[in-house]
């Protein structure tokens, strides 16, 4: 994949110390992500995973890379194979693993490898809970997360779930980066609002790249 499907990026955002926002920073390459999304969605279909304590996710969901993150009643956890196919996740493209290092060198975290590729899509009506991502194993790593089509308003909280998260609108091709003291905050995602996105439609897709084996 040539370096220039991922230029410097503009109007970055520092949200704290470790945590920026890279504004458009994935626009060029999105036609290529989302086929690339379709290819590994004809293989492990999108699906709504259930909560631990019974609920189900209102956001759909697939994976890339090594494991994929799933959700039962077993619990929370990454897993080697498709739950629904028992085959493994598809393999993360090149394209995707170039992406997620030039983002995280582009908000400081230099030489930063993903191993895995939690693929989002939110539908009109879709949200996320305020979270922690605390099922990798090296919390060392950030996580980097590409939004497409849709526009969301992503929240950015403190580290505890008590504390008023900032409300941040993005936007077809931003990235989000957080790690070292900004790497357990809480986070989220708003209820998408009804639209229609050029390349995507009626859809958000949100990957997230992380380092979790």
């Amino acid at each position: 994949m040539t370096p220039d499907l991922f230029p410097p990026a503009h109007q970055d955002e520092s949200l704290e110390p470790g945590a920026t926002r890279l504004a458009g920073f994935a626009e060029p390459a999105a036609p290529a992500i989302w086929a690339a999304v379709q290819t590994i969605a004809a293989a492990a279909p999108f699906r709504h995973l259930v909560t631990p304590g019974g609920g189900t996710m209102s956001v759909a969901m697939t994976n890339c890379g090594a494991a994929g993150w799933v959700s039962d009643r077993r619990g929370y956890r990454y897993e080697p194979r498709d739950p629904l196919t028992a085959a493994p996740w598809p393999a993360m493209p090149a394209l995707f693993s170039t992406l997620a290092a030039r983002a995280a060198a582009a908000a400081g975290f230099a030489n930063f490898t993903t191993d895995v590729c939690l693929i989002n899509r939110y539908d009109p009506g879709a949200s996320m809970g305020l979270h922690v991502d605390h099922d990798e194993q090296d919390f060392s790593a950030p996580i980097v997360s590409v939004s497409l089509g849709l526009p969301a308003i992503f929240l950015w909280g403190g580290k505890t779930r008590t504390e008023k998260p900032r409300r941040l609108p993005v936007t077809h091709g931003d990235v989000i980066v957080w790690g070292g003291p900004a790497r357990r905050n809480y986070h989220g995602v708003l209820k998408l609002r009804d639209g229609a996105h050029p390349l995507l439609g009626r859809q958000r897709i949100n990957l997230t790249f992380r380092r979790a084996l």
